[in-house]
């Protein structure tokens, strides 16, 4: 290797009098440091993975978090892994060597300024990314694209530059990214890892780039240079397809938020919980006993049956034992989910007052899941605000649905862990919300919290609080969840929403690809309006997202599947 300014291309072809300015050039900005080191240690002719070595045991550079990052490259087919540029060159290196260890099919979209390490000229597809229109660039795309199409790996740098001081941000952040790494991805049906470089490089690097943007280019070798004895982290997410999105500049953008998502800087920790010293669960209840209360039940609070399957609703004071069975069952459930309470039973003086609904199983004589109903007019009558369960978390404008009309608040629901992966649970609960409001008419609007695990992490949390909430007038919550996007997904957020990308953005983000809560889910189909995220404080401090659900407006085939008819408006 025989590096030069020249070879950089900022001129084509140098005039004799300019071939010394390019001499000078040279030594003030480390080239020739660069070639000295070279050969000092005899790095011509090694292997591209030899020089990589070479080169980062020389510098002292340690690379952080890099099994994580292994680990999540998919071990075969084809793939895009996208990543920042924050230092101009030495990431590239490191990413290369580092991928090429899971898929030594790799390849690498790049600037061909990395010419000069001609010993790494296996790993790249050269292109120019300071022209991204130019003709010249269209063999190296159709390269690329070819490679994917053919199930291999490659590594690009979307931006096509390194990063900068960006007014708009007040500080370093990218270039926008090329609308070529969501292309790749559509047209080669492949998986999209987004990756995240922490660092940057030294302040005189982003003062000079100000001046004139090019000196940025001619900065690169010093700051490679300059990075001796640094540790450098490496963050990613989890490979993912990325959505179908018409406008292929948005999806760019939005690869270029699922990489600035992973930054772990914005990675914060749940704060500790209160210790609770878990108690036993309570035993259950024998089953004759709650089926004794069963009977005593009037005819008309058995709502539905289907195959095995009944849905009661009754008071505590109709039926004590089932209601102290229904409180263990949710502990039981909740201790699963980081959200117990510690006690043998989940209750409180709300189980006074609010109406449970619940599915029991008639061959294996169990309850098997439960909602906590509460009539908001039979409530407010009684005890005003004070009698609703959630004026604890939220503060209710008189224009909320809950102070208009008589309303169902939901809550506390819960399916026992051998019925989780069948519908059947779910279905039931919602037939059964279906028949009580049959039988009730004048409550035709739901609303409730769905609790957000802390097993999800709080930027999840965060980017579920801005993709959901639609509807945050007339409720403030009394506790505000403390976490906010990272700026640059914050800037997608503004530009674009996050609506219609929140669950590809959990499935990246979460350690096992978890997306949106089940019930969640279920609201939404149901055409729930989100109205605000806040922090239950007498529940572990679980995050609870505040939703309503006028059952006149759900789609007309779920009416007819939970209320057996179409409501009128």
């Amino acid at each position: 290797m025989i590096a030069r300014i020249s070879s950089l291309n900022l001129v084509s072809n140098p005039a004799w009098w300019q071939r010394p300015i390019f001499r000078a050039l040279d030594a003030l900005l480390g080239i020739n440091k660069m070639n000295r080191l070279y050969h000092t240690h005899q790095m011509a002719g090694l292997s591209k993975e030899a020089f990589v070595d070479k080169l980062l045991e020389i510098q002292g550079i340690d690379i952080s978090n890099s099994e994580a990052l292994l680990e999540r490259i998919p071990a075969e087919g084809p793939v895009v892994i996208a990543s920042n540029h924050p230092f101009g060159g030495i990431e590239g290196v490191i990413l290369a060597r580092l991928i090429s260890r899971k898929r030594p099919d790799l390849q690498v979209f790049a600037n061909r300024a990395l010419k000069v390490f001609s010993e790494l000229e296996d790993y790249f597809i050269f292109t120019n990314p300071l022209k991204p229109n130019d003709p010249k660039n269209a063999p190296s795309i159709r390269t690329a694209l070819r490679h994917v199409k053919s199930g291999n790996a490659l590594l690009i740098f979307p931006a096509g530059r390194v990063s900068y001081y960006r007014r708009e941000y007040n500080g370093i952040a990218e270039h926008e990214w090329n609308k070529l790494v969501y292309t790749l991805t559509q047209k080669a049906n492949a998986l999209f890892l987004p990756v995240f470089v922490q660092g940057t490089n030294r302040p005189l690097f982003y003062r000079l780039g100000r001046i004139y943007f090019r000196f940025r280019l001619l900065m690169l070798a010093r700051e490679l240079l300059a990075k001796r004895n640094q540790t450098i982290q490496i963050d990613s997410g989890r490979a993912i397809k990325l959505p179908l999105i018409a406008n292929p500049e948005q999806g760019a953008a939005l690869a270029r938020a699922f990489s600035y998502a992973n930054d772990s800087r914005w990675w914060y920790e749940w704060p500790a919980d209160k210790v609770i010293t878990q108690q036993p669960l309570a035993e259950p209840i024998d089953s004759q006993s709650l089926l004794d209360e069963l009977l005593t039940l009037p005819t008309e609070q058995a709502l539905a049956t289907v195959g095995d399957f009944t849905v009661y609703w009754s008071m505590q004071a109709q039926t004590p034992k089932i209601v102290d069975e229904i409180a263990m069952l949710r502990e039981r459930v909740f201790r699963m989910h980081n959200e117990g309470s510690g006690e043998p039973r989940d209750t409180d003086d709300f189980d006074a007052t609010y109406t449970h609904l619940f599915v029991w199983h008639q061959t294996e004589n169990r309850i098997i899941g439960a909602y906590r109903m509460g009539r908001t007019d039979v409530l407010q009558a009684d005890e005003g605000m004070a009698g609703l369960y959630l004026h604890k978390m939220f503060e209710f404008a008189p224009e909320f649905v809950n102070q208009q009309q008589p309303c169902l608040e939901m809550g506390r629901s819960f399916i026992i862990p051998e019925y989780q992966r069948s519908p059947q649970g779910l279905f039931m609960l919602w037939r059964g919300i279906g028949e009580f409001a049959n039988a009730f008419p004048q409550y035709r609007v739901l609303y409730g919290t769905v609790s957000i695990s802390k097993l999800y992490r709080p930027q999840s949390v965060s980017v579920i609080e801005h993709g959901l909430i639609d509807a945050p007038e007339h409720v403030q919550p009394k506790h505000q969840f403390p976490f906010v996007l990272h700026p640059q997904l914050k800037a997608y957020h503004e530009t674009h929403g996050l609506k219609d990308v929140v669950e590809n953005l959990l499935h990246c983000l979460e350690e096992d690809g978890k997306g949106l809560p089940i019930l969640a889910k279920q609201y939404q189909k149901l055409g729930a309006r989100f109205h605000a995220l806040g922090i239950d404080t007498s529940f572990n401090h679980t995050p609870g997202l505040l939703l309503s659900v006028d059952l006149r407006q759900i789609p007309e085939r779920l009416q007819k599947r939970y209320l057996g008819k179409v409501l009128e408006d």
